[in-house]
This record gives structure tokens, C-alpha cells and sequence, in this order.
């Protein structure tokens, strides 16, 4: 079998790809952690001046954990599942924290996890095929791998449209929400390799290839009627302002918000308003907590058999509405866990 993830050098460059292209590069946790033990050795390396990740095959960057392996590891009472986030969130805190240039070229689809390993990096290029997308909460889970300090950040309300929502984002979006921080066709990515193989400075290679004029982003156009619509105290509260505005997309962004797990939607929005005041490491505890927590319940193993394993797409929620789903119960999701806190 081909190894999940490789790892080489050119020059000053060490080069990371995720190989799962049959599986949309969808991360497991052997990749996790190799991914992890090799930015610690290259960290201290002086002949590595910078780390670049892509994705292999043409379809995905990637698009997320492998989240099948861990609903069933939750459903065999096994430890892989919470051990998996574990790792990935120390992951994504070592992304984020990393001392060298990190580089993330993206293309294709780049989902939850996906985003994990790239958004968090120094420079996040992406190429005119991308998809972002945070879908948590229609598989019954909710934005994490640093999601809460992510969307938080992202221009006024975009961030909660898109923890609730789910909302598909390409190019332009992309980069007007900051989850990309420059666009190089991907027939350019060679030339953007070797720039930095030949010992240019990652500044001085994205100042001269990120020159391309910005595509007009349609978030841009709809910001101030997101702004308006997801500013409320609660998700009934942006429902009802979404069911009084009389537009098509309003209804329609109604409709796709009902769609997914009330549970999940009100710690979507919790957690992003939260992340507005935390530090990362703070928002990836307090994810570890709702995760860890998560896999005692009901919606997520509902919700990856409805999406992933069965794909009849008809989850059956437990709670079923918002209004059965208690403050306080949302509450417990983010209390410490006596000791078994993220280790960062």
C-alpha cells in the first residue's frame, strides 16, 4: 500500500503530502501524528527554511478528518476517536505556533480538518478549484480544529453564516474571509516551488506570485445582510430575523440552517462567540471539551450514518428542535474535563 502522507526536501524546502487522493486526502491519525513528529524535526533543522503541504491527486487539498473511523470507533467504546482529536488539535496548535514559514497550497476541496492543516499556516495559496467549507453542523458535530478562533476573526458575521450554515466558499470568498491568503493558478505552483528551492524568501516568492488582481468576492456584496441577519443573542433569534426578511437567499438560508442538528447549531454559536475573547490555544481546549463530550451523545453517530455511511441523508436529531435544547445542557459541553484537558 502507498504510504498516507509523505515527506521530502528540495533544497531548503521540506515538502509535506497528504496521500489519500482515493479518499480525498481525508486525515487519519497515523497522518496526524507523522505530520506532527516531522514539523518538530524540521523545526530545529537548520538547513529547512520553510515547510510547503498539498494535497495529491486533483480533486482535494483535503477534506477533513476520517471521520467513519472514528463514529465507529465511538460505537466500539475504543479510545481512537477522542486520541484522534487529541492529535490533531496538538497538530493544528504546532501549525500555528510553527517558527518557520509554513505554506499550505490548496486546491480542490479543503474541509474541516483540511482547513486545520492549512489555515492555521503562514500562507494559505489556493488555486482557482478550491472549496471551503466548515459542514460540521450537518453531521451532527461543529466547527473545530481551531474553528472557534478562525471564524471569529473572519470579517463582521461571516464567520457565524458559516458555522451555521455551512456554507460553501470558493476563490474570492475564500480569500475575503481570510481563510486564503493568496491566489496562484496551480500551473504556477512549479515555478512558486522553485522560487523557494532556489532560497528566495517565502515573502519576497507570495509578494512577487500573489500579484493577480482579487476576483470579485459575492460575500462582499451580501456582507451587510449578513451582518444584519446573524448579529442576534441566539439561533432562534438569527431564524427569526431570516424568516422576516422576505429575499429568496434569506429563505433559503433558513431552511438549510433547519436542516442540521439543533444541538450542533447552538454550539456552533456558542463556541464562535466565545473564540471572539480567546486566545488559539484557549479556543483549542475548549473544542477538545466539546469534542470529548460529543462522543458521548447521539447527533454525531446519527449524523455521519445519514451523510457518510448510509448517504440517505435524512439524519433523525435527538433533540429534534432548538427549542428542546436546553442553555444549560450547551453549557456542560465547555466545562473543563478534571484533567484530561488538551495537552498543550
Amino acid at each position: 500500500m502507498d504510504p498516507e502522507i509523505l515527506f521530502g526536501t528540495r533544497g531548503p524546502v521540506g515538502l509535506i503530502r497528504l496521500n489519500r487522493p482515493k479518499a480525498l486526502n481525508a486525515l487519519t491519525r497515523n497522518m496526524v501524528l507523522a505530520m506532527k513528529a516531522q514539523l518538530d524535526a524540521w523545526a530545529t533543522d537548520p538547513a529547512i527554511t520553510c515547510v510547503v503541504v498539498r494535497g495529491e491527486g486533483e480533486r482535494a487539498f483535503c477534506s477533513g478528518g476520517d471521520i467513519r473511523a472514528v463514529r465507529e470507533s465511538g460505537l466500539a467504546g475504543t479510545s481512537y476517536g477522542i486520541d484522534f482529536w487529541r492529535d490533531e488539535y496538538v497538530l493544528n496548535a504546532t501549525i500555528k505556533h510553527y517558527k518557520k514559514p509554513y505554506i499550505a497550497l490548496i486546491h480542490g476541496v479543503c474541509m474541516g480538518g483540511g482547513l486545520g492543516v492549512s489555515v492555521h499556516g503562514t500562507y494559505r495559496v489556493a488555486d482557482a478549484s478550491v472549496t471551503f467549507a466548515m459542514p460540521e453542523t450537518g453531521i451532527g458535530f461543529f466547527p473545530d480544529v481551531g474553528g472557534s478562533y478562525v471564524l471569529s476573526r473572519c470579517p463582521g458575521e461571516l464567520g457565524t453564516f458559516m458555522a451555521l450554515t455551512g456554507a460553501r466558499l470558493k476563490l474570492a470568498d475564500g480569500l475575503y474571509a481570510g481563510l486564503a491568503t493568496h491566489w496562484v493558478p496551480s500551473d504556477q505552483w512549479e515555478n512558486l516551488l522553485d522560487a523557494l528551492c532556489d532560497g528566495d524568501t517565502p515573502a519576497d516568492v507570495m509578494s512577487e506570485m500573489g500579484k493577480l488582481p482579487l476576483p470579485s468576492a459575492p460575500l462582499s456584496d451580501r456582507r451587510v445582510c449578513i451582518d444584519q441577519l446573524f448579529a442576534g443573542s441566539s439561533v432562534e433569534d438569527i431564524l427569526f430575523t431570516l424568516d422576516f426578511d422576505d429575499s429568496i437567499w434569506a429563505r433559503e438560508t433558513a431552511a438549510t440552517i433547519r436542516t442540521r442538528s439543533p444541538t450542533s447549531l447552538k454550539l456552533a454559536y456558542s463556541e464562535v462567540r466565545a473564540g471572539r475573547t480567546l486566545e488559539f490555544d484557549d479556543c483549542m481546549r475548549m473544542e477538545f471539551r466539546i469534542a470529548s463530550r460529543i462522543l458521548a451523545g447521539h447527533d454525531f453517530y446519527e449524523g455521519v450514518r445519514a451523510v457518510i455511511v448510509d448517504k440517505d441523508n435524512t439524519p433523525h436529531w435527538q433533540p429534534a428542535t432548538l427549542a428542546e435544547v436546553r442553555d444549560e445542557d450547551i453549557a456542560a459541553y465547555f466545562e473543563p474535563l478534571g484533567g484530561k484537558d488538551l495537552p498543550l
